[in-house]
C-alpha cells in the first residue's frame, strides 16, 4: 500500500510537509496527510509517532489519544486489506500553527539527518507483504494502549518512539527498525506495568 509519491527516507518526509503547508498559517491534518501520503501507512505512522515524540506537542492532553485514532484508523484498515484509508472529517480538520510546525520540523531535521545515514534497505521481509500486516497489528495494540498512557509519565513519548520506528522500517524497508521499534514498545510496556504496580 504504498502512494505514488511516498518519501524514501526521514528527510524527505519532513521537506513534503514542509512544501505542501508552506501557503497557510493554519494547517491541517488532512494538509499534512496530503503531503506524505494518505495511502501509505509507513508515512501515516512516522507524523503519528514524531508528534507525539516531540516536545511541547506530544505532551498536549489529548494529542497522545489523537494519534493514536489516526494510528488504529489506518493500521485497522490496511489489516482489513482496504486500499484507501478513510479517516473521519473533524479529525482531518484538526489544526496547527504553521510556526508551531515549523519549530517541530526544525527540531526533527538533525534527528531526520541521523536516521537516514544510519537506516536502509535490510531484512525486508519484516517490512513487505505479511511482515507489513504484523507491523500494523503491532501499531493498532500501540494505539489501544496510547489513551492510558496519558496517565503514565512518559509513557506515550514511547510509544511515540517506537510508532516513528515502525514508520522509519516501513519506508525505508529496514526490518532491523522493525525489530528496534519492537524493543521500545516492549520496554515501555514493561514501564507502564512496573509504574502501575
Amino acid at each position: 500500500m504504498e502512494g505514488e509519491q511516498q518519501p524514501q527516507n526521514l528527510e524527505q518526509l519532513l521537506d513534503s510537509i514542509e512544501q505542501t503547508t508552506s501557503d497557510r498559517d493554519q494547517i491541517t491534518l488532512e494538509k499534512v496527510l496530503e503531503a506524505v501520503g494518505r495511502r501509505s501507512f509507513g508515512p501515516i505512522l512516522l507524523v503519528a509517532g514524531l508528534v507525539t515524540v516531540a516536545p511541547l506537542v506530544g505532551d498536549i492532553p489529548g494529542v497522545p489519544t489523537l494519534m493514536g485514532l489516526l494510528v488504529l484508523l489506518t493500521g485497522g484498515q490496511l489489516v482489513l486489506q482496504r486500499d484507501h484509508f478513510w479517516l473521519p472529517h473533524w479529525m482531518l480538520k484538526r489544526t496547527i500553527r504553521r510556526d508551531s510546525l515549523c519549530r517541530i520540523l526544525g527540531w526533527l531535521r538533525p534527528v531526520a539527518r541521523f536516521m537516514d545515514r544510519w537506516s536502509r534497505p535490510r531484512l525486508t521481509k519484516l517490512t513487505r507483504g505479511p511482515g507489513a500486516y504484523l507491523v500494523a497489528l503491532a501499531c493498532v495494540i500501540i494505539a489501544i494502549g496510547m489513551p492510558p498512557m496519558e496517565v503514565v509519565p512518559f509513557s506515550a513519548n514511547g510509544a511515540g518512539a517506537a510508532l516513528t520506528a515502525f514508520g522509519l522500517g516501513l519506508v525505508a524497508h529496514d526490518g532491523v527498525l522493525v525489530l528496534i521499534a519492537l524493543a521500545v514498545w516492549l520496554a515501555t510496556l514493561g514501564s507502564i506495568i512496573y509504574n502501575l504496580i
